[in-house]
């Protein structure tokens, strides 16, 4: 699985009372150590405080600030990893070419505090899980740097107490990592166009003709186009303690659901910091680059 453990965990951290409805997708490897294999511990665990912004979904007007738990969990097994490139299982492993399970979320959002979905149903929160085929681009000679082409297919379920599929999204990127700039920090570059079918833009951005308005007509999604997204994130770990920040673009003109009512902007800023502190390893050490 390819989300990054600590960006999964700075915007996931947005749970609780009042979850933000912004997809949480695979972000760039910013603990990718990049170097030659060193002997590290199996299982680290940590935990710390991450604060955010994000907007209500994707394409609201309306954004929140949050204050969360942060968790800090690596571990560097032979096919199940949760570590630079996140919790996963590795399905195909080859020096240019990976294949491996990838996932992303969107967190729940209260409609009574939206104004443009008032008086419709909430939204549920979304698990998205599928297969990622990674291709590696090109490296430096020292392994500092490395630009991956990712082509993550994903099927989305509500998170709930009866889920229901919601549709597919296809998010091709590019991603360069970039290790020890500046001193020490990790800092990762992603960028690329979102798909999505009918059944996922009509979750989203579809309006039944039992909840439409004179403001707010009622509105039929299409699939296809679903703008783009580029994410930078830089982290850097000194002794036992993890710090890390992302900042995250979404535009979404010219989408396939840009006359949608629910659609109130159609570009919007994410970001998030977090800190986090190693309070346990494991004795047992294997070979790992991150």
């Amino acid at each position: 699985m390819t989300a990054r453990p600590w960006l999964a965990a700075l915007a996931l951290a947005a749970g609780g009372a009042a979850w933000a409805d912004t997809p949480v997708e695979p972000g760039p490897d910013v603990d990718a150590g990049l170097g030659r294999g060193v002997q590290r511990p199996l299982w680290e665990l940590g935990l710390g405080v991450a604060g955010l912004r994000l907007p209500d979904y994707r394409g609201s007007d309306q954004s929140r600030n949050y204050v969360l738990p942060l968790p800090y969990v690596v571990y560097r097994g032979t096919w199940l990893k949760a570590d630079r490139d996140g919790a996963r299982a590795l399905l195909f492993d080859t020096q240019r070419v990976k294949v491996d399970v990838s996932v992303a979320a969107s967190t729940p959002s209260r409609s009574r505090d939206n104004a443009a979905r008032a008086g419709m149903p909430n939204l549920s929160g979304s698990f998205e899980i599928g297969p990622n085929l990674n291709l590696t681009l090109a490296s430096s000679s020292k392994e500092r740097w490395k630009l991956d082409l990712r082509l993550p297919l994903r099927a989305a379920v509500t998170i709930e107490r009866s889920p229901k599929f919601v549709g597919t999204t296809f998010s091709p990127n590019l991603n360069l990592d970039v290790g020890a700039v500046g001193g020490g920090w990790n800092l990762g570059l992603l960028a690329g166009p979102v798909f999505a079918d009918r059944k996922y833009h009509a979750y989203y951005y579809g309006v039944d003709a039992a909840y439409a308005t004179a403001e707010r007509p009622a509105y039929q999604a299409h699939g296809g186009y679903a703008g783009w997204r580029a994410l930078a994130a830089t982290s850097r770990r000194v002794g036992n303690t993890w710090v890390g920040a992302f900042l995250r673009y979404d535009g979404l003109r010219g989408a396939s659901f840009d006359d949608s009512p629910l659609l109130r902007r159609t570009s919007a800023l994410t970001f998030g910091v977090g800190v986090s502190w190693i309070l346990a390893t494991s004795s047992e050490l294997v070979t790992a680059s991150d």
